[in-house]
């Protein structure tokens, strides 16, 4: 977004106003700290890792122009959800999610026991060429949702119903239960 872009968002949301100058300087403060963030260090073990493609177009020199933004959520080993990463890209290719997952690893990360992500073309080979040892668990999310497609409008709100005593059962009973 340009600066004026930001600033009538800014007043369209928040009703205030704020000039171009403002928001320049807030953002040369604070795209160091960004960069900062980005490059920061990695553990080198992370039990869970989810991602997620948020999807969205932009326009560029009068050209609009399909985006797709990565958000890298880890849950490391005192089970604490981190962001890792979120990295925005031209295209979903095989080759765009291997590069994601390789700055990952040029970021001290070693191992992942399960990747949670969409069920998108190539993930599983990204997964198995940067991280051979994970596990790939396809989201409950895009399962349902690929699921809820298949059945008539009708029968959906049921069948969602049902889908839920499966997804959202108890893991573990207590032995005194």
């Amino acid at each position: 977004m340009t600066t004026r872009q930001i600033s009538e968002t800014t007043e369209d949301i928040y009703g205030f106003e704020t000039s171009e100058g403002f928001i320049s300087d807030v953002t040369d403060k604070i795209l160091p700290q960004i960069e900062d963030w980005q490059n920061r260090p990695l553990d080198e073990v992370y039990p869970i890792l989810f991602i997620d493609g948020i999807h969205y177009s932009v326009r560029d020199n009068g050209i609009i122009r399909k985006l797709a933004a990565y958000v890298i959520l880890g849950i490391n080993t005192e089970g604490k959800k981190e962001v890792l990463t979120i990295q925005v890209g031209e295209n979903e290719s095989s080759k765009y999610r291997l590069s994601v997952l390789n700055e990952l690893k040029n970021r001290w990360v070693k191992d992942i026991l399960i990747l949670c992500a969409d069920g998108l073309a190539g993930i599983k080979e990204a997964i198995a060429a940067a991280f051979p040892k994970t596990e790939y668990q396809r989201c409950i999310v895009h399962q349902v949702r690929n699921t809820l497609k298949y059945v008539p409008d009708k029968d959906r709100k049921a069948f969602a119903t049902d889908l839920k005593t499966i997804y959202q059962a108890p893991l573990w009973q207590p032995l005194n239960a």
